[in-house]
């Protein structure tokens, strides 16, 4: 076997791949137009059934979009998109149940049943496929060469639209700071105040069943929608405080010298404030609310991206519990987290005596415990072996929390 076709060489180059994924920071953020406008090109001018824009970690196809299908994300062992990790080259399939390589797909086998598939990955400059554009269709289909071009533009100008949120630090439509200058900010106001052991809260909100707003009075509504709610947290906030957007209609507050009390007094007037904006000329009249989160810093456990996670995470407590409030987050037993920093590697849950492996991806690691997100965490056991390839690192853990699709693990001491 050569030094390339290592194991540890695979893991290494899997890892430059998801490290090239990373720095887009797209992963698990809110439905987005720009991208959605992508999507319903593709179903329009392939007249297909499904156009899809998706990013790919270490266990899944996740879809920053998707139209003609209500699905978040795939198992990456079951998509086709996966065969083109291994090219970068495009991939056409007339009809799935006369291929081989995935006539016996469950897919193809059942829903959406998968007959013609044309993908062309996302390639960085650097020569990464960080995901894809999706054409699918439950007929079988030749693509033709102007259509195969087609989907080649699209998929660069998904590219574009990627790396312009790479480089921009203000939102065209809202002007908000975008997501990367929001966070590349947000790491300076909390290094500050760890330094100085000063407050530090942050609230993440959104609009509530702002789809419903897009589809029933158009996206030009919607835009003024957003536009009129940044305007407005922006005239009601500190010019000390850090405003941003960070995709779709999520927003987010940092506030310095601002423990959570106060920081709940914000985002309650600033619902309030939402409740009685209104938009003349809509029709039926047009109202909006928003569901908030607040956190606070913890100053020895939390970096930028722990901070942002708990505002996230009290956000959808108040979307679980009736919408149109506000809601601060609350530890529910967690162990401390120690250095905690946010990662993208390729893991592997090992199990049942080691007989099973599991893949997913791991999302953040410290000190004594790791984050992990799966598929399904369905039937995984409370004590297990988590492997990193590319760190070639090993460790018994048991699991400390568990939610759908993540697992909180803490290792066992040797």
């Amino acid at each position: 076997m050569s030094a390339l076709a290592s194991p540890l060489a695979a893991a290494q180059s899997d890892a430059a791949r998801l490290a090239a994924v990373d720095r887009y920071d797209l992963l698990d953020t809110r439905p987005d137009e720009a991208f959605d406008r992508i999507s319903r090109l593709i179903r329009l001018t392939l007249e297909v059934d499904i156009g899809l824009v998706s990013l790919m970690d270490a266990h899944r196809q996740w879809y920053k979009s998707i139209v003609g299908l209500e699905a978040a994300e795939a198992p990456l062992d079951l998509t086709f998109c996966r065969h083109m990790l291994a090219d970068g080259l495009p991939l056409m399939v007339p009809d799935a149940r006369l291929d081989s390589r995935f006539c016996d797909n469950p897919f193809v086998l059942g829903d959406p049943n998968v007959r013609a598939y044309a993908g062309v990955p996302l390639r960085t400059a650097d020569g990464f496929t960080i995901g894809s554009i999706c054409a699918i269709g439950s007929t079988a289909k030749d693509f033709t060469p102007r259509e195969q071009a087609i989907l080649l533009e699209l998929a660069g100008l998904a590219m574009d639209e990627l790396e312009l949120r790479q480089t921009a630090a203000q939102d065209s439509l809202t002007q908000a700071g975008t997501r990367r200058a929001f966070k590349e900010e947000a790491q300076r106001f909390v290094a500050r105040a760890k330094r100085h052991l000063g407050a530090l809260s942050c609230i993440s909100f959104d609009l509530d069943h702002f789809k419903t707003i897009n589809d029933t009075y158009g996206h030009a509504a919607g835009d003024q929608v957003l536009v009129s709610v940044a305007h407005t947290t922006a005239a009601n906030v500190r010019q000390s405080d850090l405003f941003g957007r960070l995709g779709g209609e999520e927003f987010a507050i940092l506030l310095p010298h601002t423990d959570e009390a106060r920081a709940m007094e914000v985002a309650e007037k600033l619902r309030l404030l939402f409740r009685g904006l209104s938009f003349p000329g809509s029709h039926p009249p047009l109202s909006i609310a928003a569901s908030f989160g607040v956190a606070a810093l913890d100053p020895a456990h939390d970096d930028v991206d722990a901070l942002l996670q708990k505002a996230d995470e009290a956000l959808y407590d108040a979307k679980r519990t009736g919408r149109n409030k506000c809601s601060a987050w609350r530890p529910a037993g967690r162990p401390p987290q120690h250095d905690r920093r946010r990662v993208l590697k390729a893991g592997k849950l090992i199990i049942n005596e080691q007989h099973s492996v599991i893949d997913g991806t791991v999302r953040a690691l410290w000190a004594d415990g790791a984050e992990i997100s799966l598929s399904s965490t369905l039937g995984i056991p409370e004590t297990l072996i988590l492997a990193i390839p590319s760190d070639q690192l090993q460790r018994r853990c048991t699991v400390t929390g568990r939610t759908e699709q993540k697992l909180t693990l803490a290792f066992v001491a040797d």
